[in-house]
């Protein structure tokens, strides 16, 4: 005679092993099929909006580094910033003060920057920048 409740434990256990199995192939196949971030989009030339500021930005493995094109009289100075997905953070040095920069990617030719932090505050060049954002539309390549 078959004992059912030791059958249908069978079937529990073999059910739950190919959930497990399911699984484990899904996280897998995520990995493998994953895609690297389109760091691309980010290089290139980038004008301020209705201004003649230009520069000239290159990603590589998430690493931005930004260039002087036209920077309108300014003198500044910035580290190599960091790109995570839509987002990139620079550190920018000018005038005294020292500030990261972020910008987002808005689409593939627009991109929205702000001051995330400014130091030391009480410098005027703090001050204007507080609460204020600039947008910068990719150039197309000649």
């Amino acid at each position: 005679m078959l004992a059912t409740g030791s059958y249908l434990e069978s079937v529990l256990r073999l059910a739950n092993f190919r959930i497990f199995l399911l699984s484990c192939f899904l996280i897998v196949s995520n990995n493998l099929f994953a895609q690297e971030p389109n760091y691309a989009v980010w290089n290139g030339h980038w004008i301020g909006d209705g201004t003649i500021f230009e520069i000239r930005v290159e990603v590589e493995g998430g690493l931005m580094k930004v260039h002087q094109v036209e920077s309108m009289g300014f003198i500044w100075t910035s580290k190599v910033g960091t790109v995570e997905g839509n987002i990139a953070r620079v550190e920018v040095e000018y005038a005294g003060v020292t500030g990261i920069i972020q910008a987002e990617l808005v689409d593939e030719e627009t991109a929205i920057a702000f001051a995330a932090t400014c130091a030391p505050e009480f410098m005027v060049v703090c001050a204007l920048a507080k609460d204020q954002q600039a947008t910068f539309k990719k150039m197309l390549a000649n």
